[in-house]
């Protein structure tokens, strides 16, 4: 095959993430993304390396037996939120959860371990539709020159912005918000950021609500190019737009954040609170949780509860057994401390170790609230203050990022001969793959593995694996 061929085949299999396996008559194979296993479809070949082909998905032939009549989203097909909408979520968890096993199932077995033996399958979200807690939306228009538009990227583009007024998996709330900010903008002609000239004034849209507590939080982001623009008088006017709407949730602040960075992410280069507060609270098993614009915190609070009931399940045992309340817990990756505040009452003491100075305020702040004094965090790198951290664990805690733990650090987490075991809480599974191998040669076996769905109608999923070493 060469690069411009069209080719037509069948998908057989869909890799994580979101990779189809199209395979023609002749045998050959190409990765075509935005398929689903059963489909037939027409692509043309974009990349070759090395007896390796990725296609372009030009049309679907034949519809796959495993797909709706209509999919649950309109904005399905052109907006590149989600991958999977037009499956049921029966069909959605069983496809995940198949992704799973096949990437985790050989590496088990190198370490002479069955997969299936230990694999409890995937634990669904409580909710399906309008689950998620933060949206970030752009501005910008759907076509060159078009109108101004305030929304998600379109599938495979950089720059067109989809209106998503319908989106499915955010709640009505978020849909009157986003509404009422692009009609207003839209009126007074108000420019937006283009990112190849880097000219223009709106850039994006943070909304955050709490599931439990329902409070809101909204923060525009813009350039500091305030020409042409009256921006006291425009915040004014979207401040007083934004409390006059008619919402299930209650707004608890509403802030600008001024943003001049190059990249088309959301950063901080000072903010401002027009109204109200610069924070949200949310409740998670019991326990309360301090949120600020930028901080992390799981994107669907009730999914996140069925995580944590999870870690906790897997943990709680293993941790009383080893040393009880004496025990010593290490929390890497602990983002504003979420996790340890969950297994507190199963550990001893709990140290959590974040880079983000921001998330680990916010974890000491969230511990007082809730009353635990067993919690300790730390701010720094995993590699560099694992080096000062003078105690010994008796278990660990891996919540990495997208991309897994750095390879040093996994190194130097696997030689803690103290630690008994791991709880290793993945959203990327092929990095997982990767990192369990490491920590297989280092004299660990895994225990057990379930997948907990995070992300209903996107390809994603969280894995929770229960590591304990050899021998103890």
């Amino acid at each position: 095959m060469k690069k411009g061929q069209m080719i037509e085949g069948t998908i057989v299999r869909v890799d994580f993430p979101n990779k189809g396996i199209l395979r023609t008559s002749e045998g050959q194979e190409a990765v075509v993304k935005h398929t689903l296993p059963g489909q037939r479809v027409l692509g043309r070949i974009q990349k070759t390396r090395k007896g390796r082909y990725e296609a372009r998905l030009i049309e679907v032939l034949e519809q796959s037996p495993l797909e709706l009549d209509e999919p649950s989203c309109p904005h399905f097909g052109l907006c590149g939120g989600c991958a999977y909408q037009n499956l049921s979520y029966e069909q959605q968890i069983a496809l995940k959860a198949g992704q799973v096993r096949d990437l985790l199932r050989p590496v088990l077995a190198d370490g002479g371990q069955d997969f299936d033996a230990l694999f409890e399958g995937i634990r669904p979200s409580p909710r399906q539709l309008g689950y998620r807690n933060k949206m970030e939306f752009s501005f910008g228009d759907t076509e060159k020159d078009g109108e101004l538009t305030l929304g998600m990227h379109k599938r495979g583009s950089f720059y067109d912005i989809v209106h998503v007024c319908d989106c499915q998996i955010m709640d009505e709330d978020f849909r009157r918000i986003l509404a009422c900010v692009q009609a207003l903008f839209a009126k007074k002609n108000i420019s937006y950021y283009h990112k190849l000239r880097h000219e223009g004034y709106l850039r994006h849209l943070l909304v955050r609500k709490a599931a439990k507590t329902e409070e809101i939080l909204v923060d525009l982001v813009t350039s500091s190019q305030t020409k042409g623009v009256e921006e006291t008088v425009l915040l004014e006017e979207m401040t007083k737009a934004l409390l006059a709407l008619a919402l299930k949730g209650k707004i608890v602040g509403i802030l600008h954040t001024k943003n001049d960075s190059l990249a088309d992410v959301i950063s901080d280069d000072g903010t401002a609170i027009l109204y109200g507060q610069a924070y949200f609270y949310e409740e998670l098993l019991g326990l309360q949780f301090k949120i600020t614009p930028f901080s992390f915190f799981q994107t669907n609070s009730l999914g996140a509860e069925v995580l944590y009931k999870t870690a906790r399940e897997f943990i709680g045992d293993q941790v009383s057994r080893l040393n009880g309340k004496g025990s010593m817990v290490f929390d890497l990756y602990s983002g504003t401390g979420t996790i340890a505040q969950m297994l507190s009452p199963a550990a001893g003491h709990i140290i959590g170790v974040e880079l983000v100075e921001e998330a680990v305020k916010a974890a000491k702040e969230n511990a007082a609230r809730n009353g635990l004094a067993n919690c300790t965090f730390l701010a720094g790198d995993v590699l560099k203050v694992l080096d000062e951290i003078q105690e010994e664990p008796d278990f660990i805690i891996l919540d990495p990022p997208r991309d897994g733990v750095h390879p040093k650090a996994l190194q130097k987490i696997a030689a803690h001969s103290q630690a008994k075991g791991m709880l290793y809480i993945s959203c990327k599974p092929t990095s997982l793959a990767r990192d369990l191998s490491v920590l297989q040669a280092a004299g660990y076996v895994v225990n057990r593995v379930c997948c907990v769905d995070m992300f209903p109608g996107t390809c994603h999923t969280e894995c929770v694996v229960l590591i304990q070493r050899k021998h103890i």
